[in-house]
């Protein structure tokens, strides 16, 4: 419930659209991203247009080629995109959030537990005798599965 103190802590005045950075966002993620080398020619573009763009793209699900002209060009970003992501800095970015939100919100930085749900397998998964799994309903109403092995034959 939006309240007086709360709506302008979350309120995204000048803000060109709803996926960028605000200043202090901004503040948080720029000193994570790899510095950019003094040699060679200054660079055009800034770094937080294009973090807004991919923000955007991810908000948005837009195709690369339909970037708006408020962002960089398409190539920039995606250039920008393939070398974080080939250098694992994006990876590194996530994790350093997701461990400085856990610690704001009073919790252990990593968690110290893990669900995993046995009734949900891939339907492509084999079996211990190589059979291929699939799951099917056995029952109407709420979806219940149960596991089927299939042989499979590997000279087909």
């Amino acid at each position: 419930m939006w309240t007086e103190i709360t709506r302008p802590k979350y309120e995204r005045k000048g803000l060109g659209y709803s996926s960028d950075l605000s200043d202090p966002e901004w503040a948080m993620i720029e000193p994570r991203l790899p510095q950019r080398n003094r040699l060679g020619r200054p660079p055009k573009t800034e770094l937080r247009r294009v973090v807004n763009a991919l923000l955007y793209m991810v908000r948005t699900g837009c195709q690369w080629r339909q970037l708006p002209r408020e962002f960089p060009p398409y190539t920039t970003v995606q250039h920008y995109f393939d070398a974080w992501r080939d250098s694992g800095v994006l990876q590194r970015i996530n994790f350093e959030l997701l461990l400085q939100a856990r610690e704001a919100a009073g919790r252990e930085p990593s968690p110290s537990a893990g669900v995993i749900d046995s009734t949900a397998r891939p339907a492509n998964a084999l079996d211990q005798q190589g059979g291929r799994v699939e799951a099917r309903a056995v029952s109407r109403g709420r979806a219940q599965y149960e596991p089927r092995i299939i042989k499979h034959d590997p000279r087909e």
